[in-house]
């Protein structure tokens, strides 16, 4: 399937069954069928009643995905209070009860609604393992929104479920008094209340974020440094994106131990997104859970599960955090985008045209190049001073002069050194701005400068899959792609949704470290490889003896660019080692293709 045609998000998924029911059917096939009418309808009410949509009805199943875990979860036990209500006249041996299953996870949705994934796989398993009338969660629901409702958690402990590797807590949901009601929170001190408010501007142009000092779980007192630490270093790490506002850890520090509503925190410090989390220590484990929530609308944007065994606490506490603050921004961006794509261009602020415009410069095709290009400098007319959108203008422009989607290429080539000189100007310290630098450096040759600016970038900040990627690639152009190698599998570890160039990259990283068959398994997993990319995999083959497979290769880069010759490819290609340079052309030679 291809992007285009699916999106992965994180959704609460609920999974229901009815117990028994063969043995049903059998003893009274009409009043089953009737009483699974029945049930059926009040599963459609009570999840739209919660903000949740039904994906299947099949047979005696039932198959729904919330916005929040705590809107699943409110909705599954409002579920088996009304059906117990109505089978409470019913012969013990007659009633029809459900198991329900919840779980917070990532699913893929196609354009039908219909979604798939390891999420639905769980909630699937956590289903059969409920008791007959019960809800049971996974250990993600539990701490998504043990603060946030009136309900008791029984820790069914790890369980090992069919066809999933790692096993999963499971909590039975029982004696719940308020199924929809947050807890009340307790009393904030005066010192919490009184934190000023995010200046109203930086509300505006850029999202703004809070962590909540993780919890404690391990009920050991010792272990309060460690959830602190996590706390602390993911605070500091997230202050080296510049386009985050991050509350400082005085602020969120005032709020240790209190149980605050995630709303009333966010309105209190002025932020858009909440991060919270907990740490539970057993035995020689170590497990660090966290949420990423939309405080506007009590919207679960991601949430994730680390377990480490606890052999050295903080090297685990360093492996953590950086997995975190590696994924947290993307995610924030990702968030923010979508508040953007609900507003006309004329209302949006400089912030939501520059993540419109990456959004587009990354599809690489000429018309959305074109409407980037005028998200940003819409972005740049709302403030001129935003070095991140003289920078991004550049990279756009620079997209079009590899192209060849411009009128002037030498035009082209003087517009985009502006703009990085004005980005560098306003803002020695933006990580993108570097970044985007050493990228145009490469395109033009100028590989020692091209690593002046990654080193800079890389310094900026060490966590950006982008900039670890692009340090692999500048390393393979340089004649090391075996230390290239290692930065770009840093790069996918630190982003496991990243784009597919990533491959691309590490195809020709592999492809020049003479390592082919790693060079072929990487390229393979492109969906759609161009002209270069097949010719790369003909040279792969060659170099392994495998004549046939690089004819294929071959003639599939002649029919999508008929006038294909070596040289002038090797003119696109950035090596400083002439060695390499040779190399890929004897390879190309070997493959089949002319000078």
């Amino acid at each position: 399937m291809s992007e285009s045609e699916t999106r992965q998000r994180l959704a609460a998924i609920l999974m229901a069954d009815v117990a028994g029911y063969s043995r049903l059917m059998s003893c009274d096939e009409g009043g089953t069928v009737a009483a699974l009418d029945g049930a059926r309808a009040v599963f459609r009410t009570t999840i739209a009643a919660h903000r949740g949509r039904v994906i299947d009805m099949a047979g005696d199943s039932v198959l729904a995905i919330f916005e929040t875990a705590s809107g699943a979860v409110a909705a599954g036990l409002a579920i088996q209070a009304e059906l117990g209500r109505r089978a409470a006249d019913v012969a013990a041996d007659c009633r029809m009860l459900f198991r329900i299953g919840i779980h917070l996870g990532d699913v893929i949705e196609k354009p039908d609604g219909t979604i798939y994934g390891d999420g639905v796989n769980i909630a699937a398993r956590l289903e059969s393992i409920a008791e007959p009338g019960g809800v049971t969660v996974s250990d993600a629901v539990q701490c998504a929104i043990r603060q946030r409702m009136n309900a008791t958690f029984d820790d069914l402990g790890e369980q090992r479920v069919k066809n999933i590797a790692e096993p999963v807590r499971a909590y039975r949901v029982r004696d719940t008094t308020s199924t929809s009601t947050p807890t009340p929170a307790k009393a904030t001190p005066a010192s919490a209340s009184a934190v000023p408010a995010v200046p109203a501007r930086e509300r505006i142009d850029r999202p703004s974020i809070a962590v909540l000092p993780f919890n404690n779980m391990s009920g050991e007192a010792e272990q309060d440094f460690f959830a602190d630490g996590i706390t602390e270093d993911i605070i500091t790490e997230l202050s080296r994106f510049r386009d985050l506002f991050v509350i400082s850890r005085n602020s969120s520090f005032k709020y240790k131990g209190q149980a605050v509503a995630v709303q009333k925190f966010a309105r209190e410090l002025g932020v858009h997104y909440v991060v919270e989390g907990s740490v539970r220590k057993a035995g020689k484990r170590v497990r660090v859970t966290v949420q990423l929530i939309d405080a506007e609308t009590d919207r679960h944007l991601w949430a994730e599960r680390y377990d480490r065994d606890l052999e050295d606490i903080f090297a685990i506490q360093d492996e953590v955090t950086t997995a975190i603050v590696a994924t947290l921004p993307g995610r924030v961006e990702a968030a923010a985008r979508d508040r953007a794509a609900r507003k006309t261009t004329e209302n949006m602020v400089a912030y939501e045209c520059l993540l419109t415009g990456k959004v587009l410069h990354h599809r690489s095709n000429r018309e959305d190049n074109a409407s980037a290009q005028r998200l940003l400098e819409r972005a740049i007319e709302l403030d001129s001073s935003y070095a991140h959108a003289h920078a991004w203008k550049a990279c756009v422009l620079g997209q079009t002069w590899v192209y060849g989607w411009c009128e002037s290429r030498e035009a082209t080539e003087v517009k985009i050194a502006e703009e990085l000189a004005i980005a560098l100007a306003l803002d020695d310290n933006d990580c993108d701005v570097h970044r985007i630098l050493a990228a145009i450096n490469v395109v033009q040759n100028n590989l020692d400068q091209a690593a002046y600016h990654q080193r800079r970038a890389l310094s900026l900040n060490p966590n950006d899959d982008l900039v670890v990627v692009q340090e692999g690639e500048l390393l393979t152009w340089l004649g090391r792609p075996d230390e290239g190698i290692e930065w770009i599998k840093k790069a996918m570890r630190l982003n496991p949704y990243h784009p597919e160039r990533f491959w691309n990259h590490l195809g020709r990283a592999c492809f020049v470290a003479r390592r082919y068959g790693e060079a072929i398994d990487a390229l393979k997993c492109i969906t759609k490889p161009d002209a270069a990319q097949h010719a790369l995999l003909a040279a792969s083959h060659a170099r392994l003896g495998d004549a046939a497979a690089a004819i294929v290769q071959q003639r599939a880069v002649l029919s999508l660019l008929p006038g294909f010759a070596i040289d002038e490819h090797l003119a696109t290609l950035h090596y400083k080692l002439p060695g390499d340079r040779e190399h890929h052309r004897q390879s190309l030679l070997e493959a089949g293709f002319r000078l």
